[in-house]
């Protein structure tokens, strides 16, 4: 029988990922920064393997981030088992979502993209174009 990963594993293993594309590293060049293979830093972008302490700081100096960030925006379905946790009146957490379509190369691209167009009319005309392509 399989063990699945651990929801917190793999939103951390999303960061990571998320990161290193936000810089336009290769999992090959992180994996010989960390003296790893691509296989193994794809594990741990996939949550499969966890990332330990001391592994997670050298790739949080190696990616120019605070260790904090991988931690950033993690979804309740993360931490919902977790001794004192309650859902409360909460909305649905969307942040999962989100984090997979920013997570994702089109997506990443996109939101590089969209950054770059400075006026403020023509972003909000895009975004209602988006929202009409929806429907």
């Amino acid at each position: 029988m399989t063990k699945s990963p651990n929801p917190i594993d793999i939103h951390v293993g999303s960061r990571v990922r998320l990161r290193r594309m936000m810089i336009g590293m290769s999992q090959e060049r992180l994996g010989e920064k960390l003296n790893l293979t691509f296989q193994q830093v794809q594990k741990y972008e996939k949550g499969a393997n966890r990332i330990g302490a001391s592994r997670l700081f050298t790739i949080a100096s190696i990616l120019d981030v605070p260790v904090q960030f991988f931690f950033e925006d993690m979804p309740d379905t993360a931490t919902e088992n977790l001794p004192g946790a309650s859902e409360g009146m909460r909305e649905p957490d969307q942040t999962e979502y989100v984090m997979g379509f920013v997570s994702s190369a089109e997506g990443l691209q996109l939101n590089t993209a969209f950054s770059k167009i400075g006026n403020l009319e023509t972003r909000r005309k895009l975004v209602d174009l988006v929202k009409t392509l929806v429907d």
